[in-house]
């Protein structure tokens, strides 16, 4: 889970992550079906490693949705199995290994995954429902002109007709390729960075309408740094062994898409050469993740002759008219010394080198849409190399992904026709019964975190005033949107795969832009219906859960409540907690960035938040590779405070019902089985390349340090399984965190 602001739930290169943040990916990749890193402005999400399933079509009231509870529970799998566990591995030394140990043995990665695991087993049961939407209104031939199921129908049509795709080649993007060839000064080269800005492709830098951070009533347009092909920045820049390993692949791959495109042998490696260096000395300008972590380290709000000012050399009334935004009125300039750096390169590197830039990039872009020449190689790269995947996901896989989540993907994109999906998804799959569990457990575990909150005795009660404040303001959206987005304007046919797309992408960003200046939207969602994720965000002050986690393992009808509040209990906490992490701390109550603290307990956060940081950068996970403990602290933080309230609203369930906290279940306590239902959620596999790519660019540790190392910080969960204390579940009590 992550949190997010408002910028990140468009621009997947957005400073802070989403309540559960996995990617910073580039262009494309989520229609390969490889997770992302996708942060949202002062977001978080619970696992931004999940690939947001596709939403439906058809816009139904809760009324009319007749799929019931028991329907749901009779095809559902257990919340949690015994036969999962690993009954020989003692819970004292490695509880992960314990909860997970024999499923982890009988579940090898499929071949097309790169993890393997509790959110990718129910993403996989969603796509399947998706599939049946997808293809019952690609049959459906009389569809009206406009409605979904034709808009649905014709995309998912036009994306499975292989025999067309492959005959027209890369002839969809001939026009722009033209346009690039064409530019003859520096004023025209700003004008194509904006064009293919609106096509959904971003170079050199990322324009967007964002929530303004410090009046969080008004959506303002925004510019960050971006326009780079490898994951991070630190791939550029970095002299480690495995940086100049994935430095030499990317060149390889620039070489051989350039040479699909056209480009002779020689032409070819000369064109990866220059995209390399430009890109290279775009990432020396850019950011860390570690520094965009802080909100207001991205908060520049400057006019448009401001702006102007740090690009002297960069006609920015021309990028702006082609982005269809000549006015766009104050920017948040997200990284002004980026965009210093930006203005000399514009002024030194060859027009020309900029042209083979903009060449890349849309044929990036593009690829996982294109012929399977592209296709494939495409996937050799950033599938196999970068994520150890070992095959291409099947078609039908990748288009209803471009469907709900667009061309760029992630869980917070929204450049296909995700709430269109979502709409059919949610009226086959999401009960009223489920919405009303769900809020009943948000409140549950709000009183229990409004408790935490009083009872802590590190805070000043100054601070707790207004903390109580933040928490009761928390809005919550369960399912899916009260108010279903409209997409009458976007014209969508059986013609062309690419076209659709990149329709879907122009049409997405124009309805962003269209915001600016104008009130937020406090009714718009971050991510689709059916995505297996939540998240909370920060501008908004609110807590996000689709109806796709809203199933076991994390959520279930007939589990008890044990398992319940170990698994969805603990994703509500966790989200709530982001809140107050060391990102969200600094959002008042209405979402605006503002220092609500005393002096004297925000310095008592942060040192109970070294705590936690220097714990988790002291594991090694592979090789000699340590996981970030400054990227990883929201996520880190969240954690641990989503068990410790899931926990104490668990007792006052227990409470509540007398004789149930002797009862025993599979032989397991009720309090034992709450650990167990936390640990049986995060159950995986993972490829050591995804491994490694994630350690350095996910804000989420790794799925069985999210068990084994906020467990070690609990007094309770020891008593529970009765561990020693020289246990390496246990951590010293002078060592364990204590933060909410």
């Amino acid at each position: 889970m992550a949190s997010l602001h408002p910028s990140e739930i468009r621009n997947p290169k957005s400073a802070i992550p989403l309540t559960c943040q996995s990617c910073d990916w580039p262009a494309g990749r989520r229609a390969l079906g490889i997770p992302f890193d996708s942060p949202k402005a002062h977001g978080y999400c619970i696992d931004m490693s999940r690939l947001p399933v596709p939403p439906l079509v058809c816009a139904l009231a809760a009324a009319s949705v007749l799929v019931t509870a028991a329907a749901l529970a009779a095809d559902a799998p257990p919340a949690f199995d015994v036969a999962n566990m690993d009954l020989k591995t003692k819970p004292s030394v490695n509880f992960f290994r314990y909860a997970n140990g024999a499923w982890i043995d009988k579940n090898p990665i499929p071949p097309e995954f790169t993890r393997w695991g509790s959110f990718t087993e129910l993403q996989e049961r969603n796509l399947a429902t998706l599939k049946e939407i997808a293809e019952a209104a690609s049959k459906k031939g009389d569809a009206p002109k406009g409605s979904a199921p034709q808009k649905i129908g014709d995309f998912y049509a036009s994306g499975m007709d292989e025999a067309q795709i492959e005959q027209e080649g890369t002839s969809p993007l001939n026009d722009e390729l033209a346009r690039i060839a064409a530019i003859k000064d520096r004023p025209e080269l700003a004008a194509a960075l904006g064009r293919l800005r609106a096509l959904g492709v971003e170079v050199g830098f990322d324009f967007s309408a964002n929530q303004d951070a410090k009046d969080s009533t008004k959506v303002i347009a925004q510019i960050e740094q971006g326009g780079l092909g490898l994951p991070d920045r630190d791939y550029y820049v970095k002299d480690d062994a495995d940086s100049q390993k994935v430095r030499d692949g990317y060149l390889a791959h620039l070489t051989k898409m350039f040479a699909l495109l056209g480009d002779t042998p020689e032409a070819a490696a000369a064109n990866a050469k220059v995209v390399m260096a430009l890109e290279t000395d775009l990432a020396k300008a850019s950011m860390t993740r570690v520094e965009r972590r802080d909100p207001q380290a991205t908060y520049h709000k400057l006019t448009l002759d401001e702006t102007q000012a740090l690009l002297p050399d960069f006609a920015i009334n021309k990028f702006l008219q082609a982005v269809n935004c000549p006015n766009p009125g104050p920017i948040n300039v997200a990284q002004p010394e980026y965009l210093k750096a930006l203005a000399r390169l514009v002024k030194t590197v060859p027009l020309d080198d900029w042209k083979t830039y903009l060449r890349w990039h849309l044929l990036h872009y593009s690829a996982p849409l294109l012929s399977s020449a592209f296709v494939n190689e495409d996937f050799e790269f950033y599938g196999k190399a970068l994520t150890g995947a070992k095959e291409l996901k099947p078609r039908w896989k990748r288009v209803i992904g471009v469907i709900n989540a667009g061309i760029n993907g992630g869980a917070f994109a929204s450049g296909g026709l995700g709430e269109l999906l979502g709409q059919l998804y949610v009226e086959k799959t999401f009960p009223p019964e489920a919405k009303k569990r769900a809020l009943e457990l948000v409140d549950n575990l709000r009183a229990a975190l409004k408790e935490r909150i009083n009872h802590l005795e590190w805070m000043t009660p100054e601070t707790k005033v207004q903390a109580q404040k933040k928490l009761a303001a928390f809005a919550v959206k369960i399912g899916y949107p009260d108010k279903w987005r409209d997409y009458s304007a976007l014209d969508i046919s059986r013609k062309s795969y690419v076209q659709n797309a990149m329709a879907a992408e122009a049409f997405e960003f124009q309805r962003t832009l269209g915001k600016i200046g104008k009130p937020v939207d406090r009714t718009e969602w971050g991510m689709t219906p059916p995505t297996v994720n939540a998240y909370y965000s920060a501008a908004m002050n609110e807590i996000v859960f689709p109806a796709g986690i809203l199933q076991p393992p994390f959520f279930s009808f007939t589990a008890d409540d044990a398992i319940n509040y170990g698994g969805i209990g603990m994703v509500i906490g966790h989200e709530m907690t982001h809140g107050f992490d060391d990102s969200g701390r600094q959002f008042d109550a209405e979402g605006n960035l503002r220092d609500w603290w005393t002096k004297e307990d925000g310095e008592k956060f942060k040192e109970r938040a070294k705590v936690i940081i220097d714990q988790f950068s002291n594991y090694i996970v592979i090789d000699d590779m340590h996981v970030n403990g400054e990227l990883t602290q929201g996520e880190n933080i969240a954690d641990l405070g989503g068990l410790k309230i899931a926990y104490d609203a668990f007792l006052k369930a227990l409470a509540a019902n007398p004789g149930a906290a002797d009862k025993k279940i599979d032989g397991f306590t009720p309090l034992q089985r709450f650990y167990l239902g936390y640990a049986q959620v995060w159950r995986s596999n993972t490829r050591p390349e995804a491994t490694k790519l994630r350690l350095k660019t996910d804000s989420h540790a790794p799925p069985e340090l999210r068990v084994n190392a906020p467990l070690s910080n609990l007094p309770e969960f020891m008593a529970a399984f009765s561990c020693p204390p020289d246990s390496p579940m246990v951590r010293p009590a002078n060592q364990q965190v204590k933060i909410w």
